[in-house]
């Protein structure tokens, strides 16, 4: 019986896809060419520790900006600063060619997009020509989002944009890169929508990709951290078992890295506190990327696998891991962490 729900929500969601591509006016024109030139007016809802970086660095680059925040500490500062305010997500759109979404979840999103006050309550007629959510969130979301937007018509239609559209654009590289203006984009959509807005994400990025149809950058995004979690933990767990049978931290990371083990987790990552300086393992986890993020992101990894049916044990085992370290007090601390909190591991000097 779960195995035939398993195959019936994988058939759901190919459905959806196939209904994505298919309904999508963008796609019916595959040589259209879409111009950037109209993006005067750019709206960011969504000022946290990311969006505040990503929304300063597009100030930078020249932007009429519109900015929403549900913190009206941080719509004050923005609003100090001579940038336009706006009480809800609407009167965002209604003052801005694209708007893009830095937001913490699938519902945040949701309720952005589709709840009072919402980005799409406006009817079928936008103003925007353009939406682009950097939120990482499950891929079945960013799918139906982008089918919901191409429904819809523009008010005043610019150029050959005759319908809104979407991309789905998460990002990797943390709040460093997002300050740095080096954020790397991993872009679902039309691939003719992706080329009109890569001036405009690399306002706030060094590098873009493009990912296929609507919802494959979330599903880039999900991946690579999965891909990230599982290596951390064999790269603890390798580190920890050679420490208690009687190697050093040091000397292993030094094999490791000039071996076929060698990965961003033991050269550029370090778990263990004292091997390598300027990483969370070396001033006790602070900073990074918080231990509660990744869990967050290994849910969406393994809600995708039950969904589609996918075999993965590992994407359940870290998920189960990271679960228990949140639980245990160790959420707001590196994911790195897991080497030191599950893995009992010792410090270089130890």
């Amino acid at each position: 019986m779960a195995m035939m729900k398993m195959k019936i929500n994988g058939y759901r969601l190919r459905a959806l896809l196939s209904t994505s591509l298919s309904s999508s006016p963008f796609h019916s024109v595959p040589s259209r060419t879409f111009s950037s030139s109209s993006f005067e007016n750019v709206g960011f809802i969504g000022l946290g520790n990311m969006g505040s970086r990503m929304a300063n660095n597009l100030l930078k680059a020249g932007y009429k900006m519109t900015v929403h925040d549900v913190n009206c500490n941080v719509m004050k500062k923005y609003s100090d600063m001579g940038v336009s305010t706006k009480q809800t997500p609407f009167e965002v759109a209604e003052a801005s060619d694209v708007v893009i979404t830095m937001l913490p979840s699938s519902s945040h999103v949701l309720n952005v997009y589709n709840g009072p006050d919402g980005l799409l309550q406006g009817g079928d007629l936008l103003t925007p020509q353009l939406f682009i959510d950097s939120s990482t969130i499950d891929p079945q979301t960013s799918r139906k989002l982008a089918v919901s937007v191409s429904n819809c018509i523009l008010k005043e239609k610019k150029e050959n944009w005759e319908n809104p559209v979407m991309l789905d654009a998460p990002v990797s590289g943390g709040v460093v890169a997002a300050e740095a203006g080096s954020l790397t984009f991993m872009v679902g959509g039309s691939e003719d929508v992706y080329l009109a807005a890569k001036s405009l994400l690399l306002s706030m990025g060094k590098n873009t990709i493009f990912c296929g149809g609507p919802g494959n950058g979330s599903v880039a995004k999900i991946c690579n951290n999965l891909a990230m979690a599982i290596s951390m933990l064999g790269l603890s767990e390798a580190l920890a078992l050679g420490q208690s049978l009687g190697i050093t931290a040091s000397t292993l990371t030094k094999i490791f890295n000039s071996s076929s083990a060698r990965c961003w987790s033991s050269d550029s990552y370090n778990p263990v506190p004292g091997v390598m300086q300027g990483v969370p393992s070396s001033r006790n986890y602070s900073g990074g990327f918080a231990s509660k993020l990744m869990a967050k992101d290994l849910n969406l990894a393994a809600a995708s696998a039950e969904e589609v049916g996918q075999r993965c044990p590992l994407t359940f085992l870290a998920q189960n891991i990271y679960t228990e370290i949140c639980n245990d007090g160790h959420e707001t601390e590196d994911f790195s962490c897991v080497f030191q909190h599950y893995y009992s591991g010792k410090s270089k000097r130890n």
